[in-house]
């Protein structure tokens, strides 16, 4: 069952085209109080987990520095869930009980936290869910368009395959099903995919880990035999991660076509390395101001209509208030007028010694 609705677009305005195209404008831009003489509000941010490193790395501070750069006076509370469940619901509560105002909440599984959503809601504090579309009366949500995600790793991995595609047989690792975007990302891929090439085998990864990835990657070899996997559709870099660690444990050479997703510093590397074909580059910064725009303006009391630019459904709220982002594909080719030049990572980070003759052929140095 999709546990996303195709979303419906506002109707335009002056006001809301121009927050649309510059994100990260200021509250007073946008109908809000500004940064002076403006309420103080604290707004309670909630991680889903640590193996995915985008969310401590970039995430984190990027949204706590926007939320001072909107409001000086505001102040954030952080808690990491650690990809278990019942801890956020714990952190949930805490911080409702300690007066936050307003919660950023990356949920780390949907159906199981709306009971705590419900209470937020009760006590009068908003809910911003991002990323992933968090289940209950939620009151803004910002993320990047999962079909896109899904159809530019199928496309990576069909052009990667070139003239051998047709016929040939791959391994589709998707992530964990109690993710809102899991169906997003397989249906957004699948759409490329089928009719095009045979899948072979198709798992899920709990937790997004590597460590499961891995698993259910050696499975495959064992079932597949490891010179009939033609590639593999990892829905992020964490699964990449264990994908390509279990085809090295296999002595699987060369390497087959590896998708990803995040763009982690590891798989960058791996990009220029050979290893692996692909990542999906979702602007941090992007998805971090339009959170603490929305987060700051509802810690106020006020509205988001002048920063969402359509609406979407969870199974539980309709109608609710969106901002959905345009994710880019990623390719060694890419790296340098992509992640460099948006000053996501330096050339210096990503281009390690070992990697310096490879960053040369990518022209990343030279």
């Amino acid at each position: 069952m999709r546990l996303l609705s195709v979303p419906r677009p506002r109707a335009p305005s002056v006001l809301a085209a121009a927050c649309a195209l510059v994100v990260a404008v200021s509250l007073a831009g946008c109908g809000g109080n500004g940064t002076a003489g403006g309420k103080g509000v604290t707004v309670g941010l909630l991680m889903p987990n640590r193996q995915t490193p985008r969310w401590e790395a970039f995430d984190r501070p990027l949204i706590e520095k926007r939320v001072k750069e909107l409001c000086p006076e505001c102040s954030v509370r952080y808690a990491n869930a650690d990809n278990d469940t019942t801890s956020q619901q714990r952190q949930m509560t805490s911080m409702i009980t300690r007066g936050v105002d307003v919660l950023i909440l990356d949920v780390t599984d949907p159906k199981a936290l709306r009971s705590s959503v419900e209470s937020a809601n009760k006590a009068g504090v908003p809910v911003v869910a991002y990323d992933r579309l968090a289940e209950g009366p939620v009151s803004g949500y910002v993320t990047f368009d999962g079909t896109r995600v899904g159809r530019l790793q199928g496309q990576a991995l069909l052009d990667a395959l070139g003239n051998r595609a047709a016929g040939r047989e791959i391994v589709m690792m998707n992530g964990d099903p109690t993710s809102p975007n899991y169906t997003w990302f397989k249906e957004g891929a699948l759409s490329v995919l089928k009719g095009k090439v045979k899948i072979g085998r198709s798992y899920d990864t709990l937790g997004w880990r590597a460590e499961s990835a891995h698993d259910n990657m050696s499975a495959a070899i064992n079932a597949l035999g490891p010179n009939r996997i033609d590639g593999v559709l990892a829905a992020n870099d964490s699964i990449a991660t264990g994908v390509i660690s279990a085809m090295k444990s296999a002595r699987v050479s060369p390497l087959p076509p590896v998708t990803g997703q995040d763009a982690d510093l590891d798989a960058v590397r791996r990009i220029v390395g050979g290893e692996q074909t692909m990542t999906v580059f979702k602007s941090f910064q992007k998805e971090a101001d339009t959170a603490a725009a929305m987060a700051v303006a509802l810690g106020r009391g006020e509205s988001v209509d002048s920063i969402a630019t359509t609406t979407m459904d969870s199974p539980t709220t309709k109608n609710v208030p969106t901002v959905l982002l345009t994710p880019v594909g990623v390719t060694a080719d890419t790296i340098g007028r992509t992640l460099v030049k948006d000053g996501v990572y330096t050339v210096d980070q990503i281009c390690t010694p070992k990697l310096r003759a490879a960053c040369d052929r990518a022209g990343l140095t030279g």
